[in-house]
């Protein structure tokens, strides 16, 4: 199982990276960090500040175009280019082929999470190196190469993954479109889903506070993968925050492929 899971994993990377739309992404996200630094130029005394927000903004935004375009493709294109026929005669399970195409995709982000975490810090060491009273300056929370940073994209890449398995759920059973619009949003409703636990207190009837209690815990919490303000401040985040978090999106990942898995497998492809 684990070679056939590989194997298709192996693909997925490979077509992934040579995909332009992949690169332009890409691109685009490392100008922007790099652009961040003539941003922080215009802010005196709040240079660092706004290329590490900047920085992991463009990151997060870029992440998730790629985590979104691509995942919602991976199953479609197989089945509009009728290749999948061709996997499914061969000795390939159904449920390895949803998790290689997963741990393909997640291969993929964690390459250009780490692109994208080195352009950033090139950025700071380069501010640095130009600048290296900045790190002395009254005004700077935190060093300017902090390594807690690297927990925000640990947390990031943790974030993308969940919205990697969601993508790739709708994409067993809808189209890209569709299946784009429903991933992006529930991107959007999983940053406000802490509301939703308290809905019950903001409306009148009962069965909404039950329906607003049933999607909190059906929908993804992504807010707590969010650690961005917490980075550009130099506030410590603590490591059983960071496990915690990382187990939840874990178990949502492994519920998101399950069910993948199940409505993959009941498909005719006759």
């Amino acid at each position: 199982m684990a070679r056939v899971v590989g194997l298709v994993a192996y693909h997925v990377f490979k077509e992934s990276v040579r995909d332009k739309v992949l690169y332009n992404l890409v691109l685009f996200a490392v100008l922007l960090i790099g652009g961040s630094y003539l941003v922080g130029q215009l802010t005196a005394g709040q240079d660092i500040k706004i290329i590490k927000d900047l920085g992991l903004a463009a990151s997060s935004l870029f992440g998730l175009f790629i985590a979104v375009f691509i995942g919602v493709g991976l199953v479609w294109k197989e089945v509009d280019r009728r290749s999948v026929y061709n996997l499914l005669v061969k000795p390939v399970r159904r449920h390895e082929f949803i998790l290689g195409k997963f741990l393909g995709l997640a291969l993929t982000l964690l390459v250009n999470i780490a692109v994208m975490a080195a352009a950033l810090y090139a950025v700071l060491a380069l501010m640095s190196w130009l600048r290296p009273e900045i790190g002395r300056a009254g005004g700077v929370e935190a060093p300017v190469l902090d390594p807690r940073l690297l927990k925000a994209f640990g947390l990031l890449y943790a974030q993308l993954l969940v919205v990697t398995s969601v993508a790739l759920f709708f994409s067993t059973f809808a189209g890209p479109l569709m299946s784009a619009a429903f991933t992006f949003g529930l991107y959007v409703v999983g940053h406000f889903n802490e509301d939703l636990a308290h809905f019950e207190d903001v409306v009148q009837s009962p069965a909404a506070g039950w329906l607003g209690k049933a999607l909190y815990y059906l929908l993804p919490n992504l807010a707590p993968f969010d650690v961005k303000l917490a980075a550009v401040h130099g506030r410590e985040v603590p490591n059983l925050y960071c496990a915690l978090t990382a187990g939840y999106g874990l178990l949502y990942i492994a519920a998101m492929l399950a069910l993948a898995v199940v409505i993959f497998q009941r498909r005719d492809f006759k």
